[in-house]
């Protein structure tokens, strides 16, 4: 078992394809994550600005 050779898959090639085909997409997903967490965190900065900060500078 342990000098056996390793399997090796007929479509080798069709594989590598597939992996180009989705890199080359791009990372869409990744950028669209990104952007909804900075959202957040700045739409978070804004309410504690808005509900927290004003009003204890005001009294």
């Amino acid at each position: 078992m342990i000098n056996s050779p390793s399997p090796q898959s007929p479509t080798n090639g069709s594989e590598d394809q597939a992996v180009e085909t989705i890199v080359r997409a791009g990372p869409g997903g990744a950028v669209a994550v990104a952007g909804i967490a900075t959202a957040i965190v700045i739409g978070l900065w804004f309410a504690f600005y808005l509900f927290v900060f004003l009003p204890r500078s005001a009294g």
